[in-house]
């Protein structure tokens, strides 16, 4: 099953997300299929704290694509800062 989750970069202490299209069975950080947007829960100033193209998450759930929990939020999230 093809899964959206979230893929952690960054360093210690200091973690930054990727939002991830990838097959449930590969690793947390492992290959992925698509990298469709970032999530930087420390961000602060001018930094961005969320991007996600919500349209190509759209794309994928429609072709069965399942969120995570946290992924789900975040989507709901980036649909009210677009509105």
């Amino acid at each position: 099953m093809v899964k959206i989750r979230l893929s952690r970069g960054g360093a210690k202490g200091r973690p930054f997300y990727h939002v991830v299209v990838t097959d449930q069975r590969s690793a947390r950080d492992g290959r992925s299929i698509e990298r469709v947007g970032f999530y930087n829960p420390t961000a602060s100033g001018k930094d961005k704290r969320l991007e996600l193209n919500v349209a190509r998450v759209q794309e994928w759930v429609a072709k069965g694509a399942q969120l995570s929990d946290k992924v789900a939020s975040l989507v709901k999230e980036a649909g009210k800062q677009a509105a």
